[in-house]
This record gives structure tokens, sequence and C-alpha cells, in this order.
């Protein structure tokens, strides 16, 4: 494949999102669509990306800050006059440019690379479209096949006579072109359409008025679907989360109920993992192989290791990293701590900023006191360590190895290695004293019924 570059075209306003966020960068599995799409670009190593901004610029220009150049589209006088606006970022660039949409996520790098491929197969086409068959084409513009997988012509469907609108084969707006074509066919197209824009595909007409034909490539609805609204948004996070679901059972893990198993862009599983119903992974989880993430459980920025157990209830949060065999039960809250190899915390039980030494238990309702108002502090248990019910662990502190803290215990100063640790109030046994005290409420409470009757 020869030296390429990527225009994304995202000035649009997006107004159908009713958002004050840019309608590209509204999220899908934790990441934005336009981070979905320059992610698939990446992988075939592009040259240069240039995104074109126009409406909350200042958006993307942060969110693509380092990734990519920008350029300006103002006014916005449609898709072709927009990638006029990458040329004096790719000047004197002489490979291919390929032109994709923000709002369409999941172009795959496959198919980019089937359109770049097509661009210098034999027939040498002037530009290649990316083009599908559509369930209901709609408003869609046409792609008129001809001979070879050429194309004909393009009509917008503003445009298209009654012939034309029966077409089912769809133009997606993407195209291949190399830089030597471009530049010059851009400059040539005009708006003189219904809405007096100046349209991407009518480089294909332009091209044909000197003799040259172009190609399509075709592929399938779903990857080309656009994302206009909040509707659209959830249909193509459904549409993500099922593919997702897929390869991870593609994989070896196992899903009890897949379709309550929610994934984020990055979310990684190893083999014979076994996820049970309502499970949400949010971006930067890692899970070993063996492990099992139990019902109604939700994991972000955590490292779950081989044979580990999650739940059920229990919430790991960025930081959490659980070493092989460790177990946290229900209502269990990780932040910012290690679960050292065999450890457990078994339930109702806060670890933030921890560090739990291998073999070590701790007891129902224990936390570690890890926040003074100002600053955070951290907790040290030593290996095998145990830890009583009921405990509070006030930060700085460090239990020592084979130690225990006895249950109910409020723990300020470091604890030795072996030792045990009691902070209670003595208890004060006073024989007989309930007897008495129920009696003479008994008595209290007939007379006052007695008085009221």
């Amino acid at each position: 494949m020869t030296e390429f570059a990527a225009v994304i075209l995202a000035a649009g306003k997006g107004t159908r999102m009713k958002s004050d966020l840019h309608k590209v960068l509204h999220p899908i599995a934790g990441r934005s669509m336009l981070h979905h799409l320059m992610a698939s670009v990446d992988e075939l190593g592009p040259s240069k990306t240039v995104v074109i901004v126009g409406h909350g610029r200042e958006q993307i220009e942060a969110a693509v800050a380092g990734r990519a150049t920008t350029a300006l589209q103002e006014p916005q006088l449609g898709t072709g006059h927009a990638v006029q606006q990458a040329q004096a970022a790719l000047s004197g660039f002489s490979g291919d440019v390929i032109m994709l949409y923000g709002d369409v996520p999941f172009v795959r790098p496959a198919t980019m690379r089937t359109m770049l491929e097509r661009l210098h197969a034999e027939d040498a086409p002037a530009s290649v479209v990316l083009a599908f068959r559509a369930t209901d084409p709609g408003a869609y513009g046409r792609v008129i096949a001809g001979e070879g997988g050429t194309v004909a012509r393009m009509v917008e469907f503003k445009d298209a006579s009654a012939e034309e609108r029966a077409c089912d084969l769809c133009n997606s707006g993407m195209m291949a072109v190399r830089a030597e074509d471009l530049w010059s066919l851009l400059s040539r197209i005009g708006n003189d359409n219904a809405a007096g824009e100046y349209y991407l595909p009518d480089v294909v007409m332009t091209a044909a008025a000197d003799g040259r034909k172009s190609a399509y490539v075709e592929t399938d609805e779903a990857e080309v679907r656009g994302i206009n609204s909040r509707a659209e948004l959830a249909a193509a996070e459904a549409q993500w989360q099922d593919f997702k679901r897929t390869e991870a059972m593609d994989n070896g893990a196992s899903l009890r109920a897949p379709e309550t198993v929610f994934f984020s862009w990055d979310t990684e599983l190893g083999r014979d993992v076994t996820v049970e119903q309502n499970v949400v992974f949010a971006p930067g989880v890692t899970v070993a192989d063996g492990a099992r993430i139990r019902a109604f459980s939700h994991l972000e920025g955590a490292t779950v290791g081989e044979g580990c157990e999650v739940g059920p209830y229990a919430r790991l949060r960025p930081g959490a990293v659980m070493e092989k065999g460790a177990k946290v039960g229900n209502f269990v809250e990780m932040k910012k701590a290690v679960l050292g190899e065999g450890a457990k915390a078994n339930h109702l039980t806060y670890l933030g900023d921890a560090e739990v030494g291998p073999g070590a238990n701790i007891g129902a309702g224990t936390i570690t006191c890890n926040y003074d108002g100002y600053f955070k502090h951290k907790t040290v248990i030593g290996p095998r360590a145990f830890i009583g019910s009921n405990s509070a662990l006030v930060a700085p502190v460090r239990i020592g190895a084979d130690a225990i803290v006895a249950a109910g215990s409020a723990v300020t100063r470091d604890v030795g290695d072996g030792e045990l640790r009691l902070v209670r109030a003595e208890q004060l046994v006073k024989p007989g004293w309930a007897d008495r005290f129920h009696d003479a409420m008994k008595k209290k409470k007939a007379a006052q019924r007695e008085k009221g009757g």
C-alpha cells in the first residue's frame, strides 16, 4: 500500500444531538466516535491526518491535539468545500488521500485498505467510492454502477430521477483519490444543485468529463452508518456491544447473559474468564485467564489477576489491582489498592489507597480511612494478616505480617509483625439490669394506658 493521508470531516453543527458537546465527541463504549475512527486510521499508519473543523472547533482541536492537524471550514459550503480546506495542510504531499466522516466511526481498517488498493489497480481509476446496499435507501446519494466495478455516474438524492432513486447501491460519501488528482478535481466542481453546495462525490463526474473512470468498493451498511441523533447513538452503542460480546466469546470467555454485559473499547478478557449477568466494564480493565466476574459488578481502570473472583455487587475503581487468586465479595469497593495473591475481602469492605499482602484476610465491614479532608494516606497490610470485622484502619498505618486486628478496632498506630491489636472500650457487665429495666418500662406503659382509658 502506498503512502496515504486521511482527511476526516467534522465541521457540522450536529443540531439533532441537542448537546453542548460536539457530535463527533459523543462516546461509544467509553471512547468518542471520532477517536474510534482515528484508531482505525492509525492501524494503517497514515503519513498525516487532517480533521476539518467548524462549529465547536475548540472542543475538537483539544480532543485531537498531538494526534492530528486541524483545518477550519468557515463557512460550511458542502463536503467538497470541506476537503479543500485540507489542501494547505497537505501541501507537498504526493500520496493517496482517503476522505472519511467523524460521525461514521465504524469503518474498518481492512475496508480503508481495500479502497486504497483499488485506487492502484490495473485500470487506475481516478477515484474510489465506498458504496453499500441500503435496506432503506431513503435520501442517500446513489451510485449507478458500470462494468467491472466502475461508476457510471453518481447522483445526490435531491437531484436524482425516479429511476435513479430506485437503485439501492448507495454512496457512503467516503472516497480515496490520489493527491495529484484531488485538488485539481475539487477546484472544478460546481454547486449547481438543489442545495447550492459543493459535493465531494462530484469529483467522480468531473473526472468522467476528462474521460477517466472511477471505481467503487462495496461494504456492509452497518459499517458506514452515520450517527446524527441520540437514538442513532444508542443504536451504534448496541451494535458495538453486540460485536464485542461475540468477539469475547469467540476468544474463550463465557458470558452467562451476554445482552446484560457492557464492555468498553479497551476491555481485555483472558481465556476461560466467566462473566455473570449485569456486569459493566468501564475503560481501562484487564481480566486475566480463569477469573470470574460475578453478577452486578462494576469495574473501571482495574487489573484482575489469574483465577481471581470479583463480586457479586463489587466495585473496582481506577488503580485497583487483584493479584493471582485474590477475592473480593459482595459490596466490596477498591480504589488505588492492591490485593495480594490469595488475599480476601469477602464482604462490606472499602480498600482505598492500600496495599494488602498475600494471603491476608479482611473481615466484613473493614474500611481504610484514607482521607483526612485534605490529603490521601496509605494503608499497608502485611502478608497473612487478619483484620477483624468492623475495623477502621486510619491511614497512614502499617499492619505487620501475621498480625491480628481484633473485630471492632479503630487502629491509628502501626501494628508489628505477629501482634494482636485490640482497640475497644472495656465491656461493663451489670447482672439483672436489663430485667429490672424491662419490668420498670412495662409498669410505666401500663400506667399510661390506665390513665388514658
